[in-house]
């Protein structure tokens, strides 16, 4: 009799250890890796050249011992960054929202009718902290910062970019030249991932320094 019971004791706390094993090997596995910088040209707009640097954000598949199974997909990823001096010390005192680069510009249609313009906007473009779903294997770029045209300083690249003034060159997230750390949070249903980079806001590099020409 006791040893029936040991037996269905021991079974069920096996049962329980797979259960809790196979969750959390499931569970969204975030990594944060620097994106190459994207180079833009543009026509009409408040800059005719861009140079954005982001972050990739990646969702790890399984073992191969374990792709019998499926990762969960990263939900509702959102997150912010905070720049810093060298020092540590917060530059803005402040938190920005990620903007990831796959979301579309925040910026109202125009349709002409006659001789009238009329703005259309959608609701779900103009969240100041989009999100998006990661799945297992793939990843989502975000940017950090943008630099137009021949200027000295670097913005932090937000949606509130679009809504400044000047637009784009949001003197609320403005960096002179310099150099900082930069640090990223994404958040999914409760994960956290958080990297802390280094961003170079070009006088002279140093030997060592990761240049992107």
């Amino acid at each position: 009799m006791n040893s029936t019971i040991l037996e269905v004791a021991l079974g069920a706390l096996i049962a329980i250890i797979l259960t809790i094993g196979t969750e959390y090997l499931r569970k969204p596995k975030l990594s944060l890796r620097i994106a190459p910088p994207e180079d833009r040209a543009y026509q009409g707009r408040v800059a005719k050249h861009a140079r954005f640097l982001g972050i990739e954000v990646s969702n790890a598949p399984l073992p191969r011992i374990a792709r019998w199974m499926m990762r969960n997909a990263a939900l509702q990823c959102h997150g912010y960054i905070t720049f810093h001096h060298l020092d540590g010390q917060n530059v803005f005192g402040r938190s920005m929202p990620v903007r990831w680069s796959s979301a579309p510009e925040p910026i109202p249609m125009i349709l002409t009718l006659g001789h009238q313009q009329i703005l259309i906007t959608d609701p779900a473009r103009f969240t100041l902290s989009p999100r998006v779903d990661i799945y297992p294997g793939e990843s989502e770029r975000l940017d950090v910062a943008a630099k137009f045209d021949e200027d000295e300083f670097c913005y932090g690249w937000s949606n509130e970019s679009y809504f400044s003034t000047p637009h784009w060159r949001n003197p609320n997230w403005e960096l002179p030249p310099g150099r900082y750390l930069v640090k990223v949070v994404v958040v999914s249903a409760g994960e956290k991932c958080t990297g802390i980079f280094r961003l170079i806001n070009l006088e002279l590099p140093l030997p060592h320094d990761k240049v992107y020409g």
